[in-house]
Protein backbone atom coordinates (compact mmCIF):
# COMPACT_ATOMS: atom_id res chain seq x y z
CA UNK A 1 0.00 0.00 0.00
CA UNK A 2 2.65 2.34 1.13
CA UNK A 3 4.36 1.33 -1.96
CA UNK A 4 1.00 2.55 -4.18
CA UNK A 5 0.41 5.67 -2.49
CA UNK A 6 4.20 6.35 -3.11
CA UNK A 7 4.22 5.91 -7.16
CA UNK A 8 0.85 7.85 -6.90
CA UNK A 9 2.07 10.80 -5.10
CA UNK A 10 5.23 10.27 -7.15
CA UNK A 11 2.95 10.09 -10.98
CA UNK A 12 1.16 13.56 -8.99
CA UNK A 13 4.44 15.48 -9.04
CA UNK A 14 5.45 14.15 -12.26
CA UNK A 15 2.11 15.44 -13.61
CA UNK A 16 2.33 18.96 -11.99
CA UNK A 17 5.90 19.38 -13.21
CA UNK A 18 4.83 18.97 -16.77
CA UNK A 19 2.17 21.16 -16.45
CA UNK A 20 4.42 23.42 -15.50
CA UNK A 21 6.86 23.27 -17.55
CA UNK A 22 4.02 23.62 -20.42
CA UNK A 23 4.25 26.49 -22.47
CA UNK A 24 1.48 29.25 -22.32
CA UNK A 25 -0.08 29.29 -25.39
CA UNK A 26 -0.92 32.99 -27.25
CA UNK A 27 -3.26 32.64 -29.87
CA UNK A 28 -2.74 35.87 -32.37
CA UNK A 29 -5.39 36.02 -34.65
CA UNK A 30 -5.93 39.02 -37.29
CA UNK A 31 -7.72 39.94 -40.71
CA UNK A 32 -5.03 40.74 -42.84
CA UNK A 33 -2.26 39.19 -44.92
CA UNK A 34 0.87 37.73 -44.06
CA UNK A 35 2.78 40.00 -46.34
CA UNK A 36 1.29 43.84 -45.15
CA UNK A 37 2.71 45.70 -42.22
CA UNK A 38 0.38 44.01 -39.41
CA UNK A 39 0.86 40.53 -40.97
CA UNK A 40 4.90 41.34 -40.69
CA UNK A 41 4.85 42.38 -36.85
CA UNK A 42 2.55 39.43 -35.92
CA UNK A 43 4.90 37.14 -37.08
CA UNK A 44 7.91 38.95 -35.73
CA UNK A 45 6.16 39.13 -32.51
CA UNK A 46 5.74 35.43 -32.60
CA UNK A 47 9.86 35.31 -33.16
CA UNK A 48 10.62 37.43 -30.57
CA UNK A 49 8.30 36.00 -27.86
CA UNK A 50 9.63 32.82 -27.94
CA UNK A 51 13.21 33.50 -28.44
CA UNK A 52 13.12 35.60 -25.09
CA UNK A 53 10.71 33.04 -23.15
CA UNK A 54 11.91 29.93 -24.85
CA UNK A 55 9.66 26.91 -23.85
CA UNK A 56 7.55 29.14 -21.36
CA UNK A 57 5.34 30.31 -24.18
CA UNK A 58 4.18 29.22 -27.84
CA UNK A 59 2.72 32.21 -29.83
CA UNK A 60 0.31 31.10 -32.24
CA UNK A 61 -0.72 33.65 -35.52
CA UNK A 62 -3.76 33.49 -37.63
CA UNK A 63 -3.81 35.79 -40.55
CA UNK A 64 -6.52 36.41 -42.92
CA UNK A 65 -9.46 36.15 -40.44
CA UNK A 66 -8.50 31.99 -40.70
CA UNK A 67 -10.23 32.15 -36.59
CA UNK A 68 -12.03 35.36 -36.63
CA UNK A 69 -13.34 37.84 -38.97
CA UNK A 70 -13.50 41.58 -37.46
CA UNK A 71 -16.87 41.48 -36.50
CA UNK A 72 -16.36 38.44 -34.01
CA UNK A 73 -12.30 38.69 -32.64
CA UNK A 74 -13.41 41.45 -30.16
CA UNK A 75 -16.07 39.00 -28.40
CA UNK A 76 -13.76 36.15 -28.99
CA UNK A 77 -10.97 38.10 -26.70
CA UNK A 78 -13.34 38.68 -24.07
CA UNK A 79 -14.20 35.69 -23.95
CA UNK A 80 -11.10 34.09 -23.81
CA UNK A 81 -10.86 32.00 -27.27
CA UNK A 82 -7.59 34.16 -28.27
CA UNK A 83 -5.41 36.20 -26.56
CA UNK A 84 -4.28 38.91 -28.76
CA UNK A 85 -5.87 41.11 -31.79
CA UNK A 86 -4.84 44.02 -33.73
CA UNK A 87 -8.04 45.59 -34.63
CA UNK A 88 -8.26 49.01 -36.74
CA UNK A 89 -8.74 51.88 -34.66
CA UNK A 90 -11.94 52.51 -36.17
CA UNK A 91 -13.38 49.27 -34.48
CA UNK A 92 -13.45 51.07 -30.81
CA UNK A 93 -16.35 53.62 -30.75
CA UNK A 94 -18.35 50.87 -28.49
CA UNK A 95 -15.60 51.33 -26.25
CA UNK A 96 -14.42 54.59 -25.73
CA UNK A 97 -15.50 57.62 -28.31
CA UNK A 98 -11.78 59.35 -27.84
CA UNK A 99 -10.19 56.57 -29.84
CA UNK A 100 -12.63 58.06 -32.46
CA UNK A 101 -10.04 61.16 -33.36
CA UNK A 102 -7.42 58.59 -35.66
CA UNK A 103 -10.77 58.63 -38.08
CA UNK A 104 -11.49 62.25 -38.12
CA UNK A 105 -10.69 62.93 -41.48
CA UNK A 106 -7.65 65.33 -42.88
CA UNK A 107 -6.25 65.41 -39.27
CA UNK A 108 -2.87 64.11 -39.81
CA UNK A 109 -0.41 65.30 -42.35
CA UNK A 110 1.06 62.01 -42.57
CA UNK A 111 2.45 58.59 -41.02
CA UNK A 112 5.00 61.14 -39.10
CA UNK A 113 2.21 63.07 -37.63
CA UNK A 114 0.18 59.91 -36.31
CA UNK A 115 3.01 58.61 -34.94
CA UNK A 116 4.54 61.56 -33.33
CA UNK A 117 0.77 61.88 -31.57
CA UNK A 118 0.95 57.93 -30.50
CA UNK A 119 3.92 58.50 -28.62
CA UNK A 120 2.87 61.21 -27.00
CA UNK A 121 1.61 61.30 -23.72
CA UNK A 122 -2.26 61.98 -24.63
CA UNK A 123 -1.27 59.31 -27.17
CA UNK A 124 -0.34 57.06 -24.90
CA UNK A 125 -2.77 57.26 -21.92
CA UNK A 126 -5.44 56.05 -24.82
CA UNK A 127 -3.83 52.62 -24.55
CA UNK A 128 -5.53 52.14 -21.39
CA UNK A 129 -8.27 54.00 -21.89
CA UNK A 130 -10.64 51.15 -22.18
CA UNK A 131 -8.98 49.04 -18.87
CA UNK A 132 -12.56 48.91 -17.49
CA UNK A 133 -13.82 47.37 -20.42
CA UNK A 134 -11.67 44.30 -19.95
CA UNK A 135 -9.27 45.54 -23.00
CA UNK A 136 -5.10 46.31 -22.63
CA UNK A 137 -3.38 48.00 -25.03
CA UNK A 138 -0.28 46.89 -25.86
CA UNK A 139 1.25 49.11 -28.70
CA UNK A 140 -0.15 51.00 -31.51
CA UNK A 141 1.01 49.61 -35.36
CA UNK A 142 0.82 51.60 -38.50
CA UNK A 143 -0.80 50.26 -41.48
CA UNK A 144 -0.42 54.09 -43.38
CA UNK A 145 -2.83 56.41 -44.80
CA UNK A 146 -6.06 55.79 -46.98
CA UNK A 147 -6.90 56.16 -50.68
CA UNK A 148 -10.24 56.23 -52.43
CA UNK A 149 -11.28 54.22 -54.59
CA UNK A 150 -13.96 53.55 -57.01
CA UNK A 151 -15.48 51.46 -59.98
CA UNK A 152 -15.75 54.79 -61.68
CA UNK A 153 -13.48 56.25 -64.24
CA UNK A 154 -13.66 59.50 -62.33
CA UNK A 155 -12.64 60.04 -59.08
CA UNK A 156 -10.78 63.46 -58.44
CA UNK A 157 -13.61 65.70 -56.26
CA UNK A 158 -16.16 65.02 -53.93
CA UNK A 159 -18.92 65.54 -56.48
CA UNK A 160 -17.40 62.16 -58.18
CA UNK A 161 -18.46 60.19 -55.28
CA UNK A 162 -22.56 61.55 -54.68
CA UNK A 163 -24.47 58.82 -54.47
CA UNK A 164 -22.18 55.84 -54.83
CA UNK A 165 -21.83 52.69 -52.30
CA UNK A 166 -19.05 52.92 -50.54
CA UNK A 167 -17.34 50.25 -47.82
CA UNK A 168 -16.49 51.44 -44.51
CA UNK A 169 -15.48 49.77 -41.16
CA UNK A 170 -17.77 49.92 -38.22
CA UNK A 171 -17.16 53.26 -37.55
CA UNK A 172 -19.63 56.65 -37.03
CA UNK A 173 -17.27 59.10 -38.01
CA UNK A 174 -16.23 57.43 -41.46
CA UNK A 175 -19.90 56.47 -41.79
CA UNK A 176 -20.78 60.83 -41.46
CA UNK A 177 -17.44 61.39 -43.41
CA UNK A 178 -19.52 59.33 -46.64
CA UNK A 179 -22.41 61.15 -45.94
CA UNK A 180 -21.11 64.48 -45.56
CA UNK A 181 -20.08 63.65 -49.50
CA UNK A 182 -23.29 62.58 -50.84
CA UNK A 183 -22.36 58.92 -50.64
CA UNK A 184 -23.83 55.92 -48.89
CA UNK A 185 -21.61 54.10 -46.53
CA UNK A 186 -21.99 50.34 -45.98
CA UNK A 187 -20.32 48.95 -42.45
CA UNK A 188 -19.27 45.49 -43.83
CA UNK A 189 -16.49 42.99 -42.75
CA UNK A 190 -13.04 43.28 -44.21
CA UNK A 191 -13.02 39.81 -45.56
CA UNK A 192 -16.22 40.60 -47.77
CA UNK A 193 -14.85 43.29 -49.66
CA UNK A 194 -13.52 41.82 -51.92
CA UNK A 195 -16.43 40.00 -53.33
CA UNK A 196 -18.92 43.17 -52.83
CA UNK A 197 -16.38 45.11 -55.28
CA UNK A 198 -16.35 42.15 -57.59
CA UNK A 199 -20.24 41.88 -57.75
CA UNK A 200 -21.17 45.90 -57.01
CA UNK A 201 -23.01 45.45 -54.04
CA UNK A 202 -20.56 48.38 -52.71
CA UNK A 203 -18.98 51.11 -55.61
CA UNK A 204 -16.14 52.07 -53.90
CA UNK A 205 -13.87 51.68 -50.61
CA UNK A 206 -11.09 53.17 -48.50
CA UNK A 207 -7.89 51.93 -47.65
CA UNK A 208 -4.02 51.70 -47.62
CA UNK A 209 -1.64 50.49 -50.76
CA UNK A 210 -0.88 47.56 -49.01
CA UNK A 211 -4.05 46.27 -47.94
CA UNK A 212 -5.57 47.43 -51.61
CA UNK A 213 -3.22 45.41 -53.04
CA UNK A 214 -2.40 41.91 -51.01
CA UNK A 215 -6.32 41.84 -51.29
CA UNK A 216 -6.53 42.60 -54.68
CA UNK A 217 -9.20 45.52 -54.03
CA UNK A 218 -7.45 46.75 -57.68
CA UNK A 219 -8.44 44.15 -59.73
CA UNK A 220 -12.38 45.25 -59.14
CA UNK A 221 -11.80 48.89 -59.01
CA UNK A 222 -11.51 51.58 -62.05
CA UNK A 223 -9.69 54.26 -60.26
CA UNK A 224 -7.60 54.76 -56.63
CA UNK A 225 -7.23 58.36 -56.07
CA UNK A 226 -4.70 59.41 -53.72
CA UNK A 227 -6.21 60.88 -51.21
CA UNK A 228 -4.57 60.75 -48.01
CA UNK A 229 -7.25 61.42 -46.17
CA UNK A 230 -7.12 59.26 -43.34
CA UNK A 231 -5.20 57.01 -41.99
CA UNK A 232 -5.47 53.35 -40.86
CA UNK A 233 -3.51 52.28 -38.13
CA UNK A 234 -3.90 49.31 -35.28
CA UNK A 235 -4.01 48.64 -31.79
CA UNK A 236 -2.83 45.57 -30.34
CA UNK A 237 -4.97 44.74 -27.60
CA UNK A 238 -4.89 41.87 -24.94
CA UNK A 239 -7.43 40.84 -22.20
CA UNK A 240 -6.50 42.58 -19.15
CA UNK A 241 -7.69 39.45 -16.56
CA UNK A 242 -5.57 37.11 -18.81
CA UNK A 243 -2.29 39.55 -18.92
CA UNK A 244 -3.17 40.51 -15.06
CA UNK A 245 -2.82 36.83 -14.18
CA UNK A 246 0.13 36.44 -16.28
CA UNK A 247 3.91 35.42 -13.85
CA UNK A 248 5.69 38.71 -14.14
CA UNK A 249 8.25 37.52 -16.09
CA UNK A 250 6.25 36.68 -19.09
CA UNK A 251 4.94 39.89 -18.68
CA UNK A 252 8.00 41.52 -18.72
CA UNK A 253 9.24 39.46 -21.62
CA UNK A 254 5.96 39.92 -24.37
CA UNK A 255 5.98 43.33 -23.81
CA UNK A 256 9.69 43.89 -25.03
CA UNK A 257 8.65 41.39 -27.61
CA UNK A 258 5.92 43.95 -28.83
CA UNK A 259 7.85 46.75 -28.83
CA UNK A 260 10.70 45.49 -30.77
CA UNK A 261 7.77 43.86 -33.16
CA UNK A 262 6.39 47.34 -33.42
CA UNK A 263 9.04 49.36 -34.06
CA UNK A 264 10.28 46.54 -36.61
CA UNK A 265 6.46 46.21 -38.14
CA UNK A 266 6.08 50.21 -38.42
CA UNK A 267 8.89 50.83 -39.96
CA UNK A 268 8.61 48.70 -42.88
CA UNK A 269 5.21 49.93 -43.12
CA UNK A 270 5.76 52.90 -45.19
CA UNK A 271 8.26 51.37 -47.66
CA UNK A 272 5.06 48.03 -47.72
CA UNK A 273 3.02 50.87 -48.99
CA UNK A 274 4.76 52.56 -51.44
CA UNK A 275 6.25 48.84 -52.74
CA UNK A 276 2.83 47.86 -53.40
CA UNK A 277 1.45 51.49 -54.82
CA UNK A 278 4.11 50.56 -58.01
CA UNK A 279 2.89 47.01 -57.80
CA UNK A 280 -0.71 48.36 -58.57
CA UNK A 281 0.30 51.03 -60.95
CA UNK A 282 2.58 48.18 -62.94
CA UNK A 283 -0.54 46.06 -63.03
CA UNK A 284 -2.04 48.40 -65.53
CA UNK A 285 -5.79 47.27 -64.10
CA UNK A 286 -6.74 50.40 -62.01
CA UNK A 287 -5.92 53.86 -62.90
CA UNK A 288 -3.72 55.84 -59.92
CA UNK A 289 -5.18 59.33 -59.61
CA UNK A 290 -3.34 61.87 -58.40
CA UNK A 291 -4.61 65.53 -57.09
CA UNK A 292 -3.92 68.63 -56.81
CA UNK A 293 -4.00 71.18 -53.95
CA UNK A 294 -7.25 72.39 -55.31
CA UNK A 295 -8.73 69.28 -55.28
CA UNK A 296 -7.85 68.09 -52.34
CA UNK A 297 -9.12 71.19 -50.97
CA UNK A 298 -12.08 70.41 -51.91
CA UNK A 299 -12.19 66.96 -49.96
CA UNK A 300 -11.20 68.91 -47.12
CA UNK A 301 -14.02 71.18 -47.41
CA UNK A 302 -16.44 68.59 -47.88
CA UNK A 303 -15.57 66.31 -44.73
CA UNK A 304 -15.18 69.50 -42.40
CA UNK A 305 -18.22 69.02 -40.97
CA UNK A 306 -17.45 65.88 -39.29
CA UNK A 307 -15.01 67.46 -37.25
CA UNK A 308 -17.50 69.57 -35.86
CA UNK A 309 -20.28 66.79 -34.77
CA UNK A 310 -17.54 64.94 -33.62
CA UNK A 311 -15.38 67.24 -31.41
CA UNK A 312 -17.75 66.63 -28.21
CA UNK A 313 -17.22 63.15 -28.05
CA UNK A 314 -13.83 63.27 -28.68
CA UNK A 315 -12.63 66.19 -26.75
CA UNK A 316 -11.32 69.34 -28.13
CA UNK A 317 -8.39 69.07 -26.43
CA UNK A 318 -7.43 65.43 -27.79
CA UNK A 319 -8.03 66.87 -30.94
CA UNK A 320 -5.61 69.83 -30.69
CA UNK A 321 -3.00 67.62 -29.33
CA UNK A 322 -3.20 65.58 -32.47
CA UNK A 323 -3.22 68.66 -34.87
CA UNK A 324 0.04 69.66 -33.07
CA UNK A 325 1.78 66.23 -33.91
CA UNK A 326 1.59 67.60 -37.55
CA UNK A 327 4.55 70.71 -36.25
CA UNK A 328 6.77 68.54 -34.63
Amino acid sequence: MKLARLAAALAAIALATAAQAAPIVVKFSHVVADKTPKGQAALKFKELAEKKLPGKVEVQVFPNSQLFGDGKEMEALLLGDVQIIAPSLSKFDRYTKKLQVFDLPFLFHDIAAVDRFQHSAKGKALLDEMRSKNIKGLAYWHNGMKQLSTNKDQLRVPADVKGLKFRIQSSDVLEAQFRAMGANPQKMAFSEVYQALQTGVVDGQENTWSNIYSQKFYEVQKTIAETNHGVIDYMVITNAKWWDKLPKDIQKGLQEAMDEATQYGNGLANDINQRDKKLIADAGKAKIQELSKADVAQWQKAMEPVWKKFEPQIGKDLIQAALKANDQ
